[in-house]
């Protein structure tokens, strides 16, 4: 029995791995990858089945998670961006190695052009690097199915599978045909005989990287069927992939003639090389449509038997994502008579602080209390979040970011380096994600910085997911070891502001290290009612204690 309904390509994904009959989905919040794990949690909560779904402090904790429930036998989804797979990316490679247990799949969504990401690196080259597969969809249905596939994959190879999106896929919409709803099953834990599997000291790690190279002629082959050659009547083809795939395929309705090139699809990896051969002998030249690093270019390039055209011999620009008109001038096609491209020349609208943003008031107070010590054109090192606004005129308050914690471990460096004052900006959730390590460094360095913590207590940017450090911020920056008089909470608001920039001016002027806590909850969160919830129950659990303590002897 099938059932339709409308999704967003990445919410496809969730979609299926709840069909599939996973017992727990986990991710880290990030463009264009969270609609996926609120996907499945939505129907993980609707089910009341004894399934779990589970935000992580970050992506390599939320990869750990998935690990260790595929360890007890069940299958498990993982959700993140391309470059939290940087964080993860010591779980993802180790685990080649370890295998799984039950269906693992790490969904990954890239984001080519950088609509709201640091860099557009391309998963498929950390898949290659790890040994493992990718499943690379080009529709929403695809996503769904691919999933699916992913999962089996993952079983019947005893590795984690890579699920590879980019943010075009992840964000279209289009009608979904989804499957009966399989129950949550387990294989049971491992046999007692592959323990050894999973304990990577260098004897154990050793045999089981030989086990996974062994094993790479069977991940081919089971990737294969995946991929195709479509043969044509012409010297000159295509070979295609991902988002590749979905603009031929739109071109090809348009112009039914384009059928006598001969075409490779790619939707999964690793590729056989008997495949491109046997491709490549029927083409004398080949133009690669695929994003967004030249993976397939590059490989058919090696072969040497055809002109290969793509993005480094400049047939199509070296970044950004691909689109119907970048395929169209490739592939020399003209606009039909009469129907000239439409250009809209429109000035540029710059992302902004929502009004009312408590963000603006904290940045305010810092700005000026660095004008009030004599440093009014201090370096201040920012964090990633939506408070990385403020690197933007007319705020220009923030002066680089990097990626996710680096304000604090950067700012700690220039402040051995002689720095003062040494400042860093990081939200709360970031906190949690990897503030913490550098805080403790910084405590133990006892070097003069100024850390500021924007608590907006959740994860603003990407949907106002609840902050796991919610309410915890202070109880963490003490366990890092900075005194209690060095630690200071305040509300960014405007009556406030004389303040603010008074506490700020002292932290400032500490000699070691220092730490101000700006908190106001975000007020998309306030007008969405994220925390309401949250916050009743925790006035009742306060009010609770309260009455307890004065009832006691």
């Amino acid at each position: 029995m099938t059932q339709s309904t409308l999704a967003l390509g990445v919410e496809a994904v969730g979609c299926a791995a709840f069909d599939a009959g996973i017992k727990g989905a986990f991710g880290y919040p990030g463009t264009p990858s969270t609609e996926g794990f609120e996907a499945v949690e939505l129907l993980i909560h609707g089910a009341r089945d004894g399934r779990v779904a589970q935000w992580a402090a970050n992506e390599k904790v939320a990869y750990d998670l998935a690990l260790g429930l595929s360890y007890t036998g069940h299958r498990a989804l993982v959700t993140m961006k391309h470059v939290g797979l940087n964080v993860a990316m010591d779980a993802f490679a180790n685990s080649a190695l370890t295998g799984v247990r039950g269906g693992l799949v790490l969904l990954v969504a890239d984001d080519p052009g950088m609509h709201s990401s640091q860099n557009e690196q391309d998963s498929r080259r950390l898949a290659e690097f790890a040994w493992l597969p990718c499943l690379e969809p080009s529709t929403v249905q695809e996503c769904y199915d691919f999933t699916f596939r992913a999962f089996e994959l993952s079983e019947t190879l005893q590795v984690p599978v890579m699920l590879r999106i980019v943010t075009r896929l992840a964000h279209c919409r289009a009608t979904l045909a989804r499957r009966a709803t399989q129950p949550p099953a387990t294989l049971g834990l491992a046999p007692e005989s592959t323990i050894q599997d999973w304990v990577l000291i260098p004897s154990n790690a050793r045999r089981r990287y030989v086990d996974l190279l062994d094993k790479q002629p069977r991940l081919m082959a089971e990737t294969t069927p995946l991929n195709r050659l479509v043969p044509g009547t012409v010297r000159r083809g295509v070979a295609l992939a991902g988002m590749g795939r979905a603009y031929f395929g739109q071109l090809l309705h348009e112009n039914p003639g384009l059928s006598a090139l001969p075409r490779l699809e790619i939707a999964a990896y690793p590729v056989d090389p008997a495949l491109e051969q046997a491709f490549l002998s029927q083409v004398d030249e080949v133009v690669v449509f695929e994003e967004d690093y030249p993976v397939l270019e590059e490989r058919l390039g090696l072969r040497g038997t055809a002109a290969v055209r793509g993005r480094l011999d400049g047939a199509l620009p070296r970044t950004g994502e691909l689109s119907p008109r970048l395929l169209k001038r490739a592939l020399d096609l003209e606009p039909p008579t009469g129907k000239a491209a439409i250009s809209l020349d429109l000035p540029v609208r710059a992302p902004r602080f929502c009004d009312g943003c408590g963000h603006v008031d904290a940045y305010g107070a810092v700005q000026q209390a660095l004008a009030n010590v004599g440093a009014p054109d201090a370096r201040v090192f920012g964090d990633i979040g939506c408070y990385t606004l403020a690197a933007q005129e007319p705020m220009a308050a923030i002066h680089a970011v990097v990626e996710m914690g680096a304000s604090i471990s950067m700012a700690v460096g220039a402040a051995l380096a002689g720095q003062t004052p040494a400042v860093a900006v990081i939200g709360d959730s970031t906190f949690g994600h990897s503030g913490l390590p550098a805080l403790l460094t910084a405590a133990d360095a006892g070097v003069n910085v100024t850390v500021v913590i924007l608590d907006n207590r959740v994860v603003g940017m990407t949907g106002q997911q609840p902050s796991q450090a919610l309410d915890q911020v202070e109880r963490m920056v003490r366990g890092m070891g900075i005194a209690d008089d060095q630690l200071q909470v305040l509300l960014p608001v405007p009556k406030q502001h004389e303040a603010n920039v008074a506490a700020m001016v002292a932290a400032l002027r500490h000699p070691g290290p220092s730490v101000v806590v700006f908190r106001r909850e975000c007020i998309q969160s306030i007008r969405r009612g994220v925390l309401k919830e949250h916050d009743r129950e925790e006035k009742a659990r306060q009010e609770t204690a309260c009455c307890g303590a004065e009832v006691r002897p």
